[in-house]
């Protein structure tokens, strides 16, 4: 019988948990064996007993070098890889690109990968799209912490002692963070614009109430699977300087655009911040891939010429029971794909495992890691 184990999250600061209850009753009702470390869904305010009335049984650290598959949100370390049985299976987010030992680690000994940040965006794979999920939390949280920084009303107000004009929101990228992020701007009253390289989600930002700033597109900015692909200098040059007049005049700016596998791309430099005005909010949500704000720290706020520069680093794990509940589904759902009547069978040509297996029997099978490594 496969056994599945669930650590506690050993990442600072990460609280998410990578089973709920709801999914361990799933895998059990499959025919694993659920194996939860005690105390891993503390911080996500699911207690042990939980996992227990699910099925699971509560375990110690030591129970990862038992396991068959190993499911968790933050990329393991080396020495926890180390620790886990030849021909295992580790699930979670690998971000392989900045942890290029850990996926030595895990070529070296012999456990595959399946990695949440390669599940393609097709119809299919929707139910399975950690990082969409993921994402759009982000996005709502954004909004909320830059409605609290700023020293302003978000909506109109009207009253006898005079009006007070709605915020001004910038944001930049309209992925699912973004998207998510004008949904909830709009919801608290705020006038939102917003700028993507992707032609085509203009209709979509309309459709939430969001004005969107034309670009002149020589080419289109859609990259593979629905990401937005990198730019060269001289639009981004261009795009700046018409995002510039827009930024000006926002109290809010909140910046989501990312590059898998490349830096984030910068637009917002030092000079668009200095014409921003004194209490206004910059947050910049691809902090951790580089920044889109020149000045934007990791888990910092920089104050520069009375402009706030907010960069989060984890906005998912500040709301972990939802977050939890939705990544353990996705997690749950692609399981289904490689779990045959309770056994691992890896299916090279399926649409999704194919693309999702980041190492599998000692190779690398992400092009782009592999010709990093």
């Amino acid at each position: 019988m496969t056994t599945l184990y669930v650590p506690k999250e050993s990442q600072a600061g990460e609280t998410r948990v990578a089973a709920t209850p709801e999914t361990v009753k799933r895998f059990v009702s499959a025919g694993l064996t659920v194996q939860v470390e005690a105390g891993a869904g503390a911080e996500a305010y699911l207690g042990d007993e939980g996992y227990r009335k699910a099925g699971a049984e509560i375990v110690s650290p030591e129970a990862r070098g038992r396991a068959d598959v190993v499911l968790s949100v933050a990329p393991p370390t080396p020495d926890q890889i180390r620790a886990m049985a030849s021909g295992s299976l580790a699930v979670s987010f690998f971000n392989p690109s900045q942890n290029l030992d850990t996926v030595r680690a895990l070529c070296d000994h012999g456990v595959s990968a399946l990695a949440m940040e390669l599940i393609p965006r097709i119809t299919r794979a929707q139910s399975m799209d950690a990082l969409s999920s993921q994402a759009s939390l982000a996005g709502y949280k954004a909004v909320l912490i830059t409605a609290a920084a700023l020293p302003s009303y978000f909506p109109l107000l009207m009253t006898a002692a005079g009006t007070i004009k709605p915020a001004r929101v910038v944001i930049m990228g309209a992925g699912v963070a973004g998207l998510q992020a004008i949904a909830t701007a709009k919801r608290l009253g705020a006038i939102v614009e917003v700028s993507d390289i992707r032609p085509v989600v203009k209709e979509q930002v309309e459709s939430l109430g969001g004005r969107f700033i034309e670009l002149p597109m020589e080419e289109t900015g859609e990259g593979q699977g629905g990401y937005a692909k990198e730019m060269g200098e001289d639009f981004l040059r261009r795009q700046r300087e018409i995002v510039s007049e827009h930024v000006a005049g926002a109290d809010v700016v909140i910046t989501t655009a990312q590059i898998p596998g490349r830096k984030a791309p910068v637009l917002v430099p030092q000079e668009m911040v200095e014409r921003m005005r004194p209490g206004s909010v910059i947050l910049d949500m691809a902090v951790t891939t580089g920044g889109n704000c020149t000045l934007s720290e990791v888990g910092r706020e920089v104050v520069h010429q009375g402009v706030r520069i907010l960069g989060p680093e984890n906005l998912p794990a500040t709301m972990p029971r939802d977050a939890s509940v939705l990544y353990a589904r996705n997690l749950q759902v692609l399981l289904d794909e490689v779990l045959v009547e309770g056994r691992i069978e890896y299916d090279l040509d399926n649409d999704v495992v194919g693309p999702s297996l980041l190492v599998h029997e000692g190779t690398v099978r992400h092009e782009p890691t592999a010709a990093l490594l």
